[in-house]
């Protein structure tokens, strides 16, 4: 239970965290952290919490990183289900805290987006279904590239949190145009379900691809990092 108590608030904090900067702080008047500032606070919150919680339960923070795990042989498949369960709730409470503070505000508008992924008119740059498909893959794809590169014992140690959280930093300042980046179904569940309506009809998506692309890294990985006999 540890374990999946760690898991279930790392996550809290990633959803809060990174949503909440691009809800609350992205375009505040005059001061607003933009873009690079959501990417910042993305790459922080898994950068905090891998040295917060990485020794209790790896600090996965997100089904896709589970699952890519487990098919690059880190992690038992046993654990998928409540490790999947504690995250979706994690990300779940996050968004109503998110909520109850954005809404606060007079005029918030809920359907406005709530840092929501989407596709074709939910895009924030208008892409279509199928780039939307094509990055989300790619992005966690090369997401767990890194996670399974900077984690496997042969590489420096104690530096693994820096090296995932910067690349995540990077996968938000390529990917928010697109789909205002997901690469993790439970922050993708964790606010678009405030929203209802089209966040959660395009969900599937930001299910589909992060775990598609999460089992191709883990696979591109096991060659090429594994050892010659």
């Amino acid at each position: 239970m540890k374990k999946y108590t760690a898991e279930y608030f790392g996550t809290f904090w990633l959803v809060l965290g990174g949503c909440g900067s691009a809800v609350i702080a992205a375009s505040f008047p005059d001061v607003g952290i933009g873009l690079l500032g959501v990417s910042l606070a993305f790459g922080l919150t898994v950068l905090t919490m891998a040295f917060a919680i990485g020794h209790i339960s790896g600090c996965h923070l997100n089904p896709a990183v589970s699952v890519g795990l487990w098919a690059g042989g880190r992690f038992p498949a046993k654990e998928l289900p409540p490790y999947i369960v504690a995250q979706v709730l994690g990300a779940i409470t996050a968004g109503g805290v998110l909520y109850l503070i954005a809404s606060g505000q007079a005029g918030f508008d809920v359907s406005a987006g709530f840092a929501s992924n989407g596709y074709g008119a939910h895009s924030p740059g208008g892409y279509s279904l199928v780039s939307a498909l094509i990055i989300e893959v790619v992005m966690t794809m090369m997401f767990l590239l890194v996670i399974l590169g900077a984690t496997d014992k042969r590489a420096p140690q104690g530096l693994a949190p820096i090296a995932i959280g910067l690349c995540l930093t990077l996968i938000h300042l390529i990917s928010i145009p697109v789909t205002n980046t997901s690469v993790n179904p439970a922050r993708s569940t964790g606010v678009a379900i405030f929203v209802g309506d089209w966040a959660v009809a395009q969900l599937w998506l930001f299910w589909l691809a992060p775990i598609v692309g999460a089992t191709i890294g883990a696979a591109i990985y096991k060659f090429i990092g594994r050892t010659e006999d």
